[in-house]
């Protein structure tokens, strides 16, 4: 059993029964928008999630994820939701405020 918590969006809570699935992949069949410009490829850093709390449980970061943090557009705390599988354990994330969708009620 594995969840994904997201902070700002009142903890709402994601459970599933299956593990090493992509975070983004949770989250959107649970019928959550969350920003994907570049279609889920790894291409950009929308889909971008801040890890306050899980990140052990997550998959290694991919090539993809290096790319981006060896240029500064990704920092320690942060995985790209479209690349990290989330491997074990519970996972608290928060949209990055870049991230916002204007239609979206967020809290703090």
């Amino acid at each position: 059993m594995i969840k994904v918590i997201i902070e700002n969006l009142k903890n709402h809570e994601i459970i599933s029964s299956e593990s090493g699935r992509k975070v983004i992949e949770l989250i959107h069949e649970n019928y959550i928008d969350w920003m994907h410009a570049c279609g889920k490829k790894g291409r950009c850093t929308t889909c971008k999630m801040i890890v306050r709390a899980g990140i052990d449980g997550l998959s290694p970061l991919t090539e993809r994820e290096e790319f981006f943090r060896a240029r500064g557009r990704l920092k320690a705390d942060e995985r790209l939701s479209c690349q990290a599988k989330l491997e074990s354990g519970e996972l608290l994330i928060r949209v990055a405020e870049e991230n916002k969708f204007p239609h979206m009620e967020y809290t703090e």
